[in-house]
């Protein structure tokens, strides 16, 4: 588990208000709701890169509302909680919201990661792959978005048992 989520995990169990605060602070934009500050600044420590405070801020209101009792702490990462809740689900719609995630620019992205985490309630997330994901989403060559890419089709297959079926070039042609 990531240090970050480790000090969340533990003030959480000094005092649940902090979930309280830190799912609210997800009605804001990231980094904005002051009631928030005392649980995440002081692991920042005066970070002064802007994308990673918002990033941490995003990533703690989504862990709140997220959290469960009695859920596992470690979590499977978002692209196959995405394809395991549209196998499950039998909807597409999973697929459509999830494109829409992976497409979203800086100032989208809190909103499409909030609906995507809502969708995927029943699964317990990897908030530290989360958090290293988003930590490098801006990047020009899209590490984040493809690799989140190839374990939600990756895994599509494999939920639905057709791992070994992969086409060949003239089948793709």
């Amino acid at each position: 588990m990531s240090a970050f989520i480790e000090w969340l995990e533990s003030l959480n169990k000094k005092d649940t208000k902090v979930r309280a605060v830190l799912k609210r602070s997800l009605a804001f934009d990231p980094g904005t709701h002051v009631p928030a500050y005392p649980y995440v600044e002081p692991f920042l420590q005066g970070a002064e890169w802007p994308w990673r405070r918002t990033v941490h801020y995003l990533v703690a209101g989504l862990w709140a509302a997220h959290w469960r009792e009695g859920r596992e702490r470690t979590g499977i990462p978002l692209g196959r909680a995405a394809a395991i809740h549209q196998v499950s689900s039998g909807s597409i719609s999973t697929e459509n919201r999830f494109i829409t995630l992976l497409d979203a620019d800086e100032d989208q992205l809190p909103h499409r990661l909030r609906q995507i985490a809502a969708l995927l309630k029943e699964q317990p997330l990897d908030f530290e792959h989360l958090l290293v994901g988003l930590l490098r989403w801006n990047d020009d060559s899209k590490r984040t978005q493809n690799d989140w890419a190839r374990d939600f089709y990756r895994n599509i297959r494999a939920e639905n048992g057709t791992e070994s079926e992969t086409p060949t070039t003239e089948e793709k042609l």
